[in-house]
């Protein structure tokens, strides 16, 4: 019998041979010819943005419904999720109980190599029953090659559990994409530095991970006239960033601004209604029966000055 046959090399480990002599040129011909290679990256998910919006779509109904953001991944994968979904309790006031971070190797990969650990099936299915996933939750998982075991099997147990699965991946035809409900390709390529997928792999999954959870956040009402309205005011300059947001919105003295916040512990939201003339527990009662959408609570506060 013969041997079989090697593994396909995915596109993201095939080598470049514009690059072969990187090494001997100069710093500045370098530097270039890799930011050419980031260039490449940004138009590499144009393509991919109808897969994109697809799955803000589909993802939204969910969260609606209290559903939670998982993210998993291994390596420079891992810690790009890791980092976009910390960022959107402090920047959208999404909750931290609702981003369940799920990197191969726990923790400690976020800062160090996990030796095997993005091959660890068994971890994987251990972390998502951990997280008792769920029907309304959606899990975004990345790969570069998109066929990395531990993420693989994050996804697999999050279909049997009937969550919505979005797979990003660099390499057509891979495992991540056939798994996934809804499928994102960014073909970046071979790297400058053969495998070397922090680069434009990871950038390109940088991109994809900013417009999946930035518009997933704008469906979810937590945008306004293209201000972060949800941001909690945590230090000095988030503060003059929220007084800032309601003299904006508004149209009041910077006074105005600072008594309504004052009163709504530091919301925008609510403290743009107070502007308006609602008292700080009608206008959490008016975002409230908007789902929290500033615009249509405005829209009803304006009705019924009219109506007055």
């Amino acid at each position: 019998m013969p041997p079989a046959a090697p593994p396909a090399v995915p596109a993201t480990e095939a080598f470049s041979p514009a690059t072969a002599d990187l090494d001997t040129w100069p710093v500045p011909v370098q530097v270039a010819s890799l930011w050419e290679g980031q260039m490449t990256a940004v138009a590499a998910i144009r393509p991919a943005l109808a897969a994109i919006a697809a799955a803000v779509e589909a993802a939204l109904p969910r969260l609606r419904a209290s559903g939670r953001l998982i993210y998993a991944g291994a390596g420079s994968s891992g810690r790009l999720a890791a980092q976009d979904g910390a960022e959107l309790e402090p920047t959208f006031d999404w909750p931290a109980s609702r981003t369940i971070l799920l990197v191969a190797g726990g923790p400690r990969a976020l800062t160090e190599a996990v030796e095997n650990a993005e091959d660890d099936t068994d971890s994987a299915r251990r972390d998502m029953q951990a997280a008792r996933v769920g029907p309304d939750d959606v899990l975004i998982a990345l790969a570069a090659s998109g066929r990395t075991p531990y993420t693989l099997a994050c996804v697999r147990s999050a279909t049997a559990a009937g969550a919505l699965t979005i797979g990003v991946a660099n390499s057509a035809g891979s495992a991540l994409l056939d798994l996934a409900a809804h499928p994102i390709l960014i073909e970046t390529g071979a790297e400058a530095i053969a495998g070397s997928t922090r680069m434009k792999a990871g950038t390109s999954q940088k991109i994809v991970l900013n417009l999946l959870s930035t518009a997933m956040m704008v469906g979810l009402g937590r945008v306004h006239a293209g201000r972060m309205v949800d941001m909690r005011a945590r230090n000095e300059k988030l503060r003059h960033r929220a007084v800032r947001m309601v003299r904006d919105l508004t149209g009041c003295t910077e006074q105005a601004a600072v008594a309504a916040l004052a009163g709504t512990d530091g919301r925008v939201k609510p403290a743009v209604l107070v502007v308006h003339g609602l008292t700080p527990g009608d206008a959490a009662s008016a975002l409230a029966r908007h789902d929290g959408r500033l615009r249509a609570a405005l829209r009803s506060v304006t009705a019924g000055a009219g109506g007055g």
